[in-house]
């Protein structure tokens, strides 16, 4: 468990540069979009470190998955709302289905934040639920999105299949 301390840590310092102060004194990420290859590979790194020390296969980026947890990540955004049904009612697993994963869909994580991912799957990780997800044995492939609102709100989401 040390080891993933360690690991999440420096990378939580290695994207402090990325953070800026907000006048309310309230730490924002601001995301360009130019960053969404590195985020996404940074945080399949950081689960990937975590999976690692707990004896677990690493888990690859497929885009079905991030296809499913941006049209989520949007979605959740408009409603407002941090929860796992969509406005059209959908659940997790349809929309995994939606996006053509071939697989069986395992686990998915929200947050609504203004934090960066890693402080993200550093809190996902201290929640016996969220981290149960991301450490799923039979984990395989790994989605991950999400939407900025203007005043620099973001709506992560993670979503983990066999």
């Amino acid at each position: 468990m040390f080891r993933v301390a360690v690991t999440i840590l420096s990378l939580l310092f290695a994207v402090s540069a990325c953070t800026e102060v907000d006048p309310n004194q309230r730490q924002v990420f601001r995301i360009s979009s130019g960053d969404v290859s590195k985020i996404q590979y940074r945080h399949l790194d950081a689960v990937n470190a975590v999976r690692q020390a707990q004896g677990l296969n690493p888990v690859q980026l497929s885009s079905q998955l991030n296809a499913a947890a941006k049209t989520h990540a949007r979605d959740i955004s408009r409603q407002n709302r941090p929860w796992h049904f969509g406005s059209d009612g959908s659940n997790p697993i349809q929309r995994v289905e939606r996006a053509g994963y071939q697989g069986r869909m395992l686990s998915e994580n929200i947050s609504e934040t203004f934090e960066n991912d890693l402080e993200t799957l550093e809190a996902w990780m201290r929640d016996p639920v969220t981290r149960a997800g991301i450490l799923h044995p039979q984990a395989r492939g790994l989605g991950f999105s999400w939407h900025q609102d203007n005043n620099g709100k973001i709506w992560w989401v993670q979503v983990l299949g066999s």
